[in-house]
């Protein structure tokens, strides 16, 4: 059996109300490939980023880390690393030392930022 991608997304769909901020959306990013996501304001990235992070539950469709949902993960702060707004961030702080400050919070070793960085 072939393993899962590690982001899939399936049908996606995101309705607010009469709106449709996403419709239908379908992609699989392969294993070891950085991949962007670009679009004019208001075309659904960050409602499909959402929505793969479980924190809005889509209309139609599902949206698959590792083959299984977000909220289904044993521990995903060890799986997926996501800053959606720039809110959430120190704005002093490089981004190496803010990968190290979400590691320390969460019991990870420093040098494992340097160590994904160095991946990207």
């Amino acid at each position: 059996m072939a393993e899962a991608p590690p982001l899939e997304v399936r049908g996606l769909t995101k309705r607010f109300g009469s709106t449709t901020a996403v419709d239908g959306l379908t992609f699989a990013v392969a294993p070891g490939r950085i991949t962007g996501f670009l679009g004019p304001n208001g075309a659904g990235k960050t409602t499909t980023l959402r929505m793969l992070l479980g924190l809005a539950r889509p209309t139609a469709g599902e949206a698959l880390v590792g083959g299984v949902p977000y909220r289904k993960l044993a521990d995903p702060i060890r799986s997926v690393g996501a800053v959606l707004e720039e809110s959430s961030y120190h704005p002093t702080r490089s981004g190496r030392n803010h990968l190290r400050v979400l590691a320390r919070a969460e019991g990870i070793p420093a040098g494992r930022a340097d160590e994904v960085l160095a991946a990207v």
